[in-house]
């Protein structure tokens, strides 16, 4: 992140307006930073999603705002974003404690206790609770992922990676679907401990062996890579691990305005994450059926029957049928 342009810091955060808040907490005895991000749309009636957004090692919760950029798809989709700021390690650089250094500073509290915070002033849906971050920050995401999975439904790392030794160690609560975006030439955490990564995860999830394979179109052939999508399926209660291999991607985040090396310009990170996220919830896989009472409101169907046609309304763990107004006929199954 060192590369990143020095007038990132300098970007005002009124650009936004009043849906750009600097606010604090204090964990541990230290005052905690963060820039969180509410979109317009917001609103105190309705449970959203929170997306945490970490940094990399030497940045800063305002660099990554603006670097791995969510705040356009946060206006699209509703959901709120919180940016944390880390800490300085011992040799004065901003950090997040994956356990390198000797760091002593618990941002696995840190990060909990700023869930408890923000749902405790927003509406926040705490089944869609998800991490991702920039190199050192998607350190901190597999950590979250490993140590604090009752909290966390799915999480994305963007050239970050999981130490090997965690292996033994990490044990999450409930499947956890797993995104890796990562260049092959990465100079600051190497591509090599990436394959095992997703191994561990696919085994972990139960998903099959064999991943499908599929080249992402070349649609920027002057950025000096190409990108690879790889996606294990069929893990437990619908979890996916999903791998895009930058194919001589340096290390920087798909998609940014703002050059860090080799940057893909094939595939926007940021909105990848979140069409992956969108996915989930902390129970495995959201169906996308539309709910019986949203189809009712909307008079998508003329009317319910039961299994031997007759006209009914909800009926538990019962199948039914929707009568749609063109006469066809779809079963359904509603269990509470």
């Amino acid at each position: 992140m060192k590369k990143l342009l020095a007038f990132l810091i300098c970007l005002p955060l009124f650009t936004f307006g009043q849906q750009t808040i600097n606010a604090s907490i204090t964990h541990g005895g230290l005052q905690r930073d963060y820039i969180l991000y509410v979109p317009a749309s917001y609103s105190a009636a309705t449970s959203v999603p929170l997306v945490f957004n970490f940094h990399g090692y030497t940045s800063n919760a305002n660099q990554q705002m603006w670097y791995g950029d969510f705040r356009p798809i946060a206006d699209t989709e509703g959901f709120i974003i919180v940016h944390p700021e880390g800490t300085l390690d011992n040799s004065g650089t901003s950090h997040w404690n994956v356990g390198w250094g000797g760091s002593t500073v618990d941002d696995i509290g840190f990060t909990e206790s700023l869930i408890d915070n923000l749902s405790a002033s927003y509406n926040i849906d705490n089944n869609r609770i998800y991490s991702t971050g920039m190199s050192n920050g998607g350190f901190m995401s597999y950590q979250l992922a490993c140590e604090l999975s009752d909290r966390i439904a799915a999480i994305a790392s963007v050239t970050g990676s999981m130490s090997t030794n965690w292996f033994n160690s990490c044990s999450p609560n409930h499947q956890m679907p797993i995104m890796e975006i990562h260049g092959t030439a990465d100079g600051s955490v190497p591509y090599a401990t990436i394959p095992s990564i997703m191994d561990f995860w696919t085994n972990f999830n139960n998903c099959n062996n064999t991943p499908i394979i599929t080249n992402v179109p070349d649609i920027n052939t002057n950025d000096g890579c190409t990108a690879e999508h790889q996606i294990w399926e069929n893990g437990t209660n619908g979890a996916t691990v999903e791998h895009y291999k930058i194919i001589d991607g340096e290390h920087s985040w798909p998609g940014a305005l703002f050059s860090n090396g080799t940057t893909n310009q094939d595939i926007n990170a940021a909105e990848k994450i979140w069409e992956f996220f969108n996915k989930y919830d902390i129970n495995g896989v959201i169906s996308t059926r539309t709910s019986l009472e949203e189809n009712i409101k909307d008079k998508r169907i003329s009317k319910i029957t039961d299994i031997l046609g007759r006209e009914t309304n909800y009926i538990s763990n019962t199948p039914l049928f929707y009568i749609y107004d063109d006469g066809t006929k779809e079963k359904i199954i509603i269990i509470e």
